[in-house]
């Protein structure tokens, strides 16, 4: 123990960011353990080490009492006051017994206390970096499968994707590059656990910011999404200027970036919708393909009516009423969907979705 050891604690605290201080303490509490297991000594010890020198003293602590129970933890006050007169009940004094050979063991254990700070202090500071990227799309190659885990590189961890959070069908294979969304990152004995997802509505989201300048600008806004992975998203977009064209931003040049997208996302379909503040409107947008003739919106129970032509209905409702599951979804409105006979009284059919 030498100032060596001083001078490498001062460079950690520089490139590793780990306090020279709390490194000093967590070395003097295991000097305490390796004194205790050395000596088989129960009693109270103090290690101190010097911040100039990294020299390392140990003490012996004992409680002047007026009846002596515990020899090792225990003085009593007339030896106490043998060394002191001031000394009273209570006092607690402090005895140096530092082994001869105790810097030998010093320098071991401050190597293992240093190790293992070193490793929490990594674990640490990748959580914290990745914990920054809670919400967040990252690039990712998948590096092995066990159990339909499909466990993937992120640069200086490991994510995984969970069968819930993976497209339908999707299939993967080694070394394969897909973007994924980080969802969740928790603290784990190995370090961060992050959870990603290629189902979430949120990874969609991210795509378009990636691949739409405008709205990466802001000048493009996504108001809503609604997504059944693997086959079917509706993505409502809004440009408060009206010269812009939300949907022909998204689209892209001959269809380019939403392209991208689809072909990331496994050929996945995407409607993108233009979003309204009047609820009517927002509803017959979000209902494409399907045309749609009327809507009667009931603002306070947040529910609506809608009126398609005949031809149009099963395209309004989808196939297994998927259309119609994710307009509800997209607006967050009860949707009721009626073919133009049927309001007439001509016939029946129809479809009522809640979002």
């Amino acid at each position: 123990m030498n100032m060596n050891l001083i001078e490498a604690l001062e460079a950690l605290e520089k490139e590793k960011g780990i306090s020279a201080d709390v490194l000093i303490e967590s070395i003097e509490l295991a000097m305490v353990s390796a004194y205790k297991k050395a000596k088989g000594y129960d009693g109270e010890i103090i290690a101190r080490m010097d911040r100039e020198t990294g020299d390392v003293q140990i003490f012996i602590v004992k409680t002047v009492v007026e009846r002596l129970n515990n020899l090792d933890a225990e003085l009593s006050l007339e030896e106490a006051q043998e060394l002191d007169p001031r000394y009273q009940i209570g006092d607690r004094i402090e005895f140096e017994d530092t082994p001869k050979d105790f810097g030998r063991i010093g320098a071991q254990t401050a190597r293992q206390v240093i190790t293992q700070r070193l490793r929490e202090a990594e674990k640490g500071q990748l959580y914290s970096e990745y914990a920054d990227k809670q919400n967040e799309l990252l690039t990712a190659f998948v590096h092995r499968i066990e159990n339909d885990f499909v466990y993937v590189e992120l640069g200086r961890t490991e994510g995984v994707l969970p069968p819930k959070e993976q497209i339908p069908g999707e299939k993967y294979e080694l070394n394969d590059r897909i973007k994924v969304y980080v969802v969740d990152v928790r603290k784990s004995l190995k370090g961060p656990q992050v959870t990603v997802s290629r189902s979430h509505p949120q990874l969609i989201k991210r795509l378009f910011e990636l691949e739409v300048p405008e709205i990466q600008e802001g000048i493009v806004q996504i108001k809503s999404i609604a997504r059944e992975a693997g086959s079917r998203a509706k993505i409502a977009v809004y440009a408060a200027d009206p010269d812009v064209d939300p949907l022909g931003a998204c689209v892209g040049p001959k269809g380019i970036r939403v392209s991208h997208i689809v072909d990331e996302l496994c050929d996945e379909k995407i409607d993108i919708v233009k979003w309204s503040s009047d609820p009517a409107e927002f509803i017959a947008n979000a209902l494409s393909p399907a045309k749609v003739l009327m809507v009667s919106a009931d603002e306070a129970e947040k529910s609506a009516k809608v009126v398609v032509p005949d031809s149009q209905l099963s395209l309004a409702i989808g196939k297994e009423g998927q259309n119609a599951r994710l307009t509800a979804r997209l607006t967050g409105w009860k949707i009721d969907i009626k073919c133009q006979s049927q309001v007439e009284g001509l016939g029946d059919g129809g479809s009522e979705l809640e979002g």
